[in-house]
């Protein structure tokens, strides 16, 4: 469900901001001067949405347009065929991501939700609060690179740019040209499709140039970050069990979960992954050694059939199970630090056969949650008893490992989780405006292709916008189908 908080700031602003603009619309003191104080600075209020509007960049526009004409008409050629590939390639896309959907819906099976190629963004349910930042800058990077692309193909084209402007819609940010409309409908269909293509050809290059960033980052960043020692930790949550005087601290590099080496972030996920899956890991432990530390208490099983034998309720003892010679199931309240620090890892007794008198003793714990030992040298490694999803999202990581203390360690992660959200989003700009469907790039897109290429088989223009009509109808609903299906989804699942 969304957050009942978000949804009371974000309807309680808008109210606000309703309220005052009636009061001075309403208002006579006020309302001559305030109608032309929205004129003068170009603003637009209606429910949920403002909208600002200006000729300001008018002149940067006109000179780009006019930069290397021959250059700018082979690079919106290009972003023509692209938009015309994207716009039946986005119908074959969104046709695919509601099969998914209804499929997941039927098999009752949310947890697979992130299999799907588009999904629905709702801030404070599927995006984490911490990451709004990226979130709203990407999609206003985004959509000022869109409408940019759109008015300098209009000025390469000889059609007039009335102003720019950026709107707020509910909580989304976005960008918009106004293009003249009379002197837009003088030129050719193909004309058109250079202007109308524009936006999602800039899209695309923009995500481009987001994955020309992400992926050589380790190298740009050489010479101040080094990879592949490790695992750098970057926050931990205050309430997180991997907090505390044993637990992990900023700067702490991680470099081993269990027997899994770790070498970066995508490591420290896979390996425990591995580990939920897996049987809890044994440890190699001197029969003497379990008679030493054994703590004698009552053996008693729990509710999911686990054997707990430790009755003094200490955090630091934990019940393990061993096998004697005899094959007998014995039960031991050990303290845990002091149990397998420095013992080999096990799955069975075989696994201990090269020390005498050794057993594979195994951490009875209660079901799916694990005892994982975390190396973090020089530190003593620290011990988890846990569900290993809470250790996962307690404690933030980067691949990047400063080489000089002065460096900050959040930069590089600020830089590659922008650049993916950048890269994602600007990406579905692209697969969205393409869409047939009323009121989107799409909408233009298609008409001007027909204009283009069945002029000559359909003779009346009437009949051309009428199967204009019928397609663009059918790609708004399978784009609505999809957006609202994905709402459910993601709120009410």
């Amino acid at each position: 469900m969304i957050p009942i908080p978000l949804v009371v700031v974000v309807l309680g602003g808008w109210c606000a901001i309703y309220l005052a603009d009636t009061f001075f619309l309403t208002s006579k003191s006020f309302r001559n001067t305030y109608g032309l104080w929205l004129t003068r600075h170009g603003l637009t209020l209606s429910p949920f949405h403002i909208r600002w509007q200006s000729t300001l960049f008018n002149h940067l526009f006109y000179k780009w347009g006019r930069w290397k004409p021959r250059f700018l008409y082979i690079w919106f050629s290009l972003g023509m065929v692209f938009g015309i590939i994207a716009m039946f390639g986005s119908i074959i896309l969104l046709g695919k991501t509601l099969i998914q959907t209804l499929s997941q819906m039927m098999s009752e099976s949310p947890g697979t939700q992130n299999d799907r190629m588009l999904q629905v963004v709702v801030p404070g349910v599927n995006l984490p609060i911490s990451q709004l930042t990226y979130f709203f800058s990407a999609i206003l990077i985004s959509g000022v690179i869109h409408e940019v692309g759109h008015g300098v193909a209009a000025v390469r084209e000889n059609v007039q740019l009335n102003g720019f402007g950026i709107f707020i819609f509910v909580v989304y940010p976005g960008a918009f040209v106004d293009l003249f409309t009379t002197h837009l409908q003088l030129v050719s269909p193909v004309q058109q499709l250079r202007i109308f293509c524009a936006g999602v050809w800039h899209n695309f290059i923009l995500g481009v140039v987001g994955i020309l960033i992400l992926f050589p980052l380790p190298a740009l960043l050489y010479p101040f970050y080094y990879t592949g020692a490790g695992a750098l930790v970057t926050d931990v949550l205050e309430d997180s069990p991997a907090s505390g005087a044993r637990g992990l601290f900023v700067r702490d590099l991680v470099t081993q979960l269990q027997d899994c080496q770790v070498t970066g972030v995508d490591d420290w996920h896979s390996c425990l992954v591995g580990i939920s899956q897996k049987p809890q890991t044994g440890y190699c432990i001197n029969t003497a050694t379990l008679q030493q530390l054994h703590f004698p208490s009552r053996v008693y099983r729990r509710l999911d059939g686990s054997i707990e034998c430790c009755s003094n309720n200490s955090l630091s003892d934990i019940c393990f199970s061993y096998s004697s010679d005899m094959n007998n199931q014995l039960f031991a309240c050990l303290p845990a630090r002091k149990a397998i620090y420095t013992s080999k890892e096990c799955r069975s007794n075989t696994d201990c056969q090269d020390s005498t008198n050794r057993v594979c003793a195994v951490p009875s714990l209660e079901n799916q949650t694990r005892l994982i030992r975390v190396k973090h040298p020089p530190q003593l490694e620290m011990l988890f008893v846990g569900y290993p999803v809470h250790l996962e999202y307690g404690v933030s990581l980067s691949n990047f490992v400063p080489r000089f203390s002065f460096l900050s360690i959040d930069l590089p992660v600020v830089i590659e989780t922008f650049c993916k959200y950048l890269i994602s989003l600007s990406g579905a700009l692209a697969v969205i405006n393409a869409v047939p469907c009323f009121a989107l790039d799409g909408q233009w897109i298609l008409n001007s292709f027909l204009e283009a290429t069945l002029s000559s088989i359909i003779i009346e223009k009437q009949n051309r916008e009428l199967v204009g009509f019928f397609i663009l109808l059918a790609g708004s609903a399978l784009l609505m189908a999809n957006v609202v299906l994905g709402l459910w989804m993601v709120t009410a699942r």
